[in-house]
């Protein structure tokens, strides 16, 4: 199977975002953003909850839109409706099956996109095989937690590491065993 990725930015305090979803502390350009657009096109697969999905509707995103036309994009839920000519597969329940499934499906690196709940059960599963963090110099304080609160404690390798002017670090991680 092709690796799944967490490419992710991240407070000091672990969250993805702020409280009301508020994004507005993290980068929204410069060198950090630049290099997560590069890594953005190599991955073949995009897979994601359905609360980073309708995230996108913030900014633009209509229903049943693709945020990533290079990749194949795979939303898991239960209660997102979606119209049915859609350019995203929309997949009832996020079973560790029917995310395996997708993943061996896969025609390349797989890019899970967005987090809390779901990337939490996927760390949980052992699924996650690289973490791709993106530290922001904040502290929100709260909102949705970089896996949702998930107990596992994963073994880590550190594979890379970039120090961005502004105080922002990046770091790579192999997620072992």
């Amino acid at each position: 199977m092709h690796p799944v990725i967490y490419d992710v930015a991240v407070s000091l305090d672990g969250y993805i975002s702020g409280p009301e979803g508020d994004i507005s502390g993290f980068a929204h350009e410069g060198p950090v953003v630049e290099d997560y657009v590069a890594r953005l096109a190599g991955y073949a697969t995009a897979i994601m909850g359905r609360g980073t999905y309708e995230f996108g509707y913030r900014f633009g995103m209509e229903p049943g839109q693709n945020p990533y036309t290079h990749m194949r994009t795979h939303v898991f839920s239960e209660r997102l409706e979606l119209p049915e000519e859609r350019s995203v597969t929309l997949h009832r329940g996020a079973g560790r099956a029917q995310v395996e499934a997708v993943i061996r499906g896969s025609d390349g690196p797989v890019y899970l996109c967005g987090g809390g709940a779901f990337a939490g059960a996927l760390l949980g599963w052992g699924l996650i095989d690289r973490l791709r963090v993106k530290r922001a110099p904040i502290v929100l304080g709260g909102g949705t937690l970089m896996f949702g609160g998930c107990p596992v404690q994963p073994d880590l390798r550190l594979h890379a590491q970039t120090v961005y002017d502004g105080g922002y670090l990046y770091q790579e991680f192999e997620i072992i065993g």
